[in-house]
């Protein structure tokens, strides 16, 4: 299916509207989105850590509060 979105007249607002109504269209059946494989090796390794307490998990708060410190 060859689909034409007019990207270069869209503003900023409609491609990330666009985006969302996208997402929200993908999250109605997860189990047609693949994930790759190297996915699960990340998550895998992550699960790793936090059981060696070599990680732990934050709130999502605090998360976005670290990463807007690191962005500065």
């Amino acid at each position: 299916m060859q689909l034409a979105i007019p990207l270069d007249t869209m503003t900023t607002v409609d491609k990330l509207k666009a985006l969302e109504e996208i997402w929200s269209d993908l999250q109605r059946t997860p189990e047609d989105v693949p994930s790759p494989a190297w996915h699960a090796d990340v998550l895998r390794a992550r699960e790793d850590r936090v059981r060696e307490g070599s990680s732990q998990f934050v709130g999502w708060t605090e998360a976005k509060r670290r990463i807007r410190e690191q962005t500065r």
